[in-house]
């Protein structure tokens, strides 16, 4: 008796779960772009070799930037930029991944910083990127850099450049203030504390996002934050199979159940 009573419930549930199917449910998802640029800009100044991000920024950030790339969509195009006194595009945006998480591994540093030089070069790549049929693809900048614009054309140059061409420059200001590095030939060391002010404003100029990182740990989650806001669009999808198959699923265990105990279906 107890399990007829047990049944019931269950055989209710399957048959509204069916009748629910009807109304076509459905819940958001995430879903991979496929036809979108992104360019990570890394900045490779020397200040980069500070230690106060273990085991350096350089490291972490190399380490950061390669669990960014393997997350992204594999059709996504990305591309690559480093910048130091000049700005370079190492990687222009492709969908081979795997070249772009070698190129990462083969970073040096140099003197100075051009963060404006770097949002130019990465609007360039995306101009490589662009489809033959002339039409409009989804593209965004990811800029990472530890300190202020020390070299070429300026953060506000960069910024409207961007803007114009309606490209989002999302920031990331990685270290701390205490960061320093000692320089060959002087006698102390020097202070390279992070400067977060000025990516602030590029990423409000340019409708993107700022974020600071302080460890390894940070700086991974925010490429993750950034990832799923550029790489995955969120839509409503229908989950109508999902709710037909689940009361398929429960008639059958009922179905089975009844056979075992009663040695008839209900």
């Amino acid at each position: 008796m107890r399990m007829v009573k047990w049944m019931v419930p269950v055989m209710l549930l399957a048959l509204a779960g069916m009748v629910g199917a009807f109304a076509r449910p459905s819940m958001e998802q995430r879903v991979p772009r496929e036809r979108a640029t992104i360019v990570v800009a890394i900045d490779t100044s020397l200040s980069m070799e500070a230690t106060d991000v273990a085991p350096s920024r350089l490291e972490a950030a190399q380490a950061a930037a390669k669990d960014f790339v393997e997350r992204l969509p594999k059709r996504l195009n990305v591309g690559l930029v480093t910048f130091n006194g000049v700005a370079q595009v190492v990687v222009p945006p492709t969908q081979d991944h795997d070249e772009l998480l070698a190129a990462i591994d083969q970073i040096r540093l140099g003197e100075r910083t051009a963060i404006g030089e770097a949002i130019f070069a990465s609007l360039d790549a995306i101009k490589t990127a662009a489809p033959k049929d002339g039409s409009k693809v989804p593209a965004a900048i990811v800029l990472m850099s530890d300190g202020s614009t020390t070299s070429g054309r300026t953060d506000g140059e960069g910024a409207a450049a961007a803007k114009k061409a309606k490209v989002p420059v999302s920031t990331i200001s990685f270290g701390t203030p205490n960061g320093y590095i000692q320089i060959p030939g002087e006698p102390e060391p020097v202070s390279v504390a992070v400067n977060p002010e000025a990516l602030d404003k590029i990423a409000n100029d340019t409708n993107g996002k700022a974020f600071s990182a302080a460890t390894g740990e940070e700086l991974k989650a925010v490429y993750e934050n950034i990832g799923s806001s550029v790489g995955y669009n969120t839509e409503q999808r229908q989950v109508t199979s999902t709710f037909v198959g689940v009361s398929m699923v429960i008639l059958f265990a009922a179905a089975v159940l009844s056979q075992l105990w009663f040695s008839r279906l209900p």
